[in-house]
């Protein structure tokens, strides 16, 4: 609980006044292997509320830092290639990731950078990377889909700021510790989620080498 009281009273508070450069800092964070769920869109929308005039760059700032997190995220898929996202998923959804992406690798990728929490944006960032997707062609998906996604939730932050101040200043503490207790709770399941396929992974590496040694 000190842990969610550190970061309401602390960290959230300096990102806010940190305005744009704190929703690129948030962006690398969010679009990691452990994304703060909807954390993204709920600062996004407060800045364009409170700052109506300045939504588009609070939009653009918000997705430049969606961009520079997803490709960290994809160049460290890019180098662990396919075991690495076998890890960080069980296998069977690994294929299924993987034969998605290669009949649609762009639609994949924009997609996904469209779709609101709590649809997960990682695995087709670590799956880019793994098959070694264009470089180009993934920042370029990435962008065209975070920058739409961005734009609107920027743009209703715009258009409904005196009802979204009013209910931030009212249960601001209350909805920033569900925020929070959600995006920890979204790290322990994956921490917990990778444990589980690398125990898979070890079983069957013994398995297959009784077999050999049989």
């Amino acid at each position: 609980m000190w842990f969610l009281s550190l970061v309401s009273v602390v960290v959230w508070p300096w990102v806010v006044r940190l305005g744009g450069p704190g929703l690129v800092l948030l962006g690398i964070a969010d679009n990691s292997v452990v994304p703060l769920t909807g954390s993204m869109d709920v600062l996004t929308i407060w800045l364009a509320a409170s700052h109506r005039d300045l939504w588009p760059y609070y939009a653009v700032m918000a997705t430049v830092g969606a961009i520079m997190g997803g490709y960290i995220t994809y160049s460290l898929g890019r180098k662990g290639g396919k075991e690495a996202m076998e890890r960080k998923l069980n296998k069977e959804k690994a294929e299924k990731v993987f034969h998605r992406f290669e009949r649609l690798g762009f639609r994949t990728v924009f997609v996904s950078a469209i779709l609101p929490p709590p649809f997960p944006m990682v695995p087709a960032l670590l799956a880019a990377g793994a098959l070694q997707y264009s470089r180009k062609k993934f920042v370029g998906a990435l962008a065209l889909g975070r920058s739409v996604r961005y734009f609107l939730v920027a743009g209703m932050g715009s258009l409904y700021g005196d009802q979204i101040t009013a209910f931030f200043s009212r249960y601001y503490k209350p909805a920033l510790l569900i925020l929070i207790g959600l995006a920890v709770l979204g790290g322990i399941l994956t921490y917990l989620q990778y444990l589980r396929a690398r125990r898979k992974q070890h079983h069957h590496q013994e398995v297959a080498s009784s077999s050999r040694a049989a």
